[in-house]
């Protein structure tokens, strides 16, 4: 245990999305493995609660796709109302925050006005809209983990300096089963070509996506005779939610899906995290996104990156194809997949330069430096 951390020190940890949920859970396990009289409370989902958060309340019930109902407003409101009590009564040694930039970053305000240090794991997207916010954030966190080695040079530009403690990713994208148990788990035909879809995590975005991905690969077929199809089915949807598929050459899958990327020909992807994952396993990738239209004419009006998905990004260039929105048709989904299938050659460059955005993201253990990072505001707290 190091010098000069006092055990019994009390932390405030909010964590309201699931893909927070999951990073925040190997946070937590590795700042109580550090220091284990530590008691963390806070806001978090089943992976933190399962690694020992004290659940304030269950980030499920403040997680919002689209604009709140009332119910939600009053569940949000009094969530915060009962963190800023803490704040303002308790004083926790220190207020750690993980993605969940609307709520995080205007309870980090009060955080400061209480005199509580601010750790921030996971950076807010302001590198791709509203970078305006860069002033507030300057102002309110003490100290910044990111997990994007681009988003360093950001924050430098702007005079607040971060330490990047590489994607955590790397810790979970790891692919087990050979292609012959995998197969044969699946009841696939190892003999035959894989592709794998990825409709996307939420209920919206699967029946925006699903029929145009089905269809895409009814498409392949036609000229693919011995073609296989995997749909993902992704952890975050309700269980109840339907995924039709009616075709004896498309199996539905859940809990595989980094197998379906390493022994998959290419896979298609609903913009998202999910393309950083098909990089890191290095399978060949189409990228696809739709929206309503009016959500889409606003996103085009506020993000200022050049590209949507992460892989491009990390490159700089449109390394894998986007189509987005009316771009996105079964015809030129399937024409991009077939670029795969019909040229080896470019899919093996293309498994090599997906290796190296994957070294770029560093190396394994960002949660552990992550939580070291955390710690040192508790030695020298500002």
């Amino acid at each position: 245990m190091s010098p000069g951390i006092d055990t019994t020190q009390r932390l405030l940890m909010v964590a309201g999305e699931a893909s927070g949920d999951i990073h925040g859970a190997s946070f937590l396990r590795a700042l109580r493995e550090l220091h284990p009289g530590i008691h963390v409370a806070g806001v978090g989902g089943p992976r933190l609660r399962a690694a020992g958060l004290e659940c304030l309340f269950p980030a499920e019930s403040l997680s919002v796709v689209g604009f709140p109902t009332r119910d939600q407003i009053k569940t949000i409101f009094s969530a915060f109302k009962r963190l800023l009590n803490i704040l303002k009564y308790q004083r926790p040694h220190l207020l750690i925050l993980i993605d969940f930039p609307e709520f995080n970053l205007f309870l980090a305000r009060f955080a400061k006005r209480y005199g509580v240090p601010v750790f921030y794991y996971i950076s807010p997207q302001i590198w791709a809209w509203r970078e305006g916010r860069v002033k507030l954030v300057k102002r309110v966190v003490d100290k910044m983990a990111v997990i994007l080695p681009f988003e360093v040079d950001f924050y430098r530009r702007h005079g607040f300096e971060v330490e990047f403690v590489g994607h955590p990713l790397l810790d979970v994208v790891r692919p087990c089963l050979s292609r012959e148990t995998f197969f044969n788990l699946s009841g696939l035909e190892a003999t035959k070509p894989l592709i794998g879809l990825f409709p996307g995590s939420r209920p919206g975005e699967v029946q925006r996506h699903l029929p145009l991905f089905l269809e895409a690969f009814s498409l392949l077929k036609r000229r693919f005779r011995d073609l296989q199809g995997v749909v993902v089915r992704a952890e975050g949807l309700p269980e109840d939610f339907p995924l039709p598929v009616s075709t004896p050459d498309l199996k539905v899958i859940k809990g595989y899906q980094y197998e379906v990327m390493q022994h998959a020909e290419a896979v298609l992807l609903a913009s998202g995290t999910v393309t950083l994952e098909a990089a890191i396993v290095g399978v060949p990738m189409v990228v696809a996104y739709r929206l309503p239209k009016l959500s889409f004419c606003l996103a085009r009006f506020l993000v200022k990156v050049p590209y949507v998905s992460l892989v491009n990004l990390l490159a700089g260039e449109a390394l894998v194809p986007e189509l987005l929105q009316d771009q996105a048709t079964p015809e030129s989904l399937a024409k991009a997949l077939e670029t795969y299938l019909v040229d080896p050659k470019r899919a093996q460059e293309l498994r090599h330069r997906l290796g190296e955005i994957k070294k770029s993201l560093g190396t394994p253990g960002a949660a552990w430096r992550a939580a070291e990072l955390a710690l040192t505001l508790l030695r020298h707290p500002t």
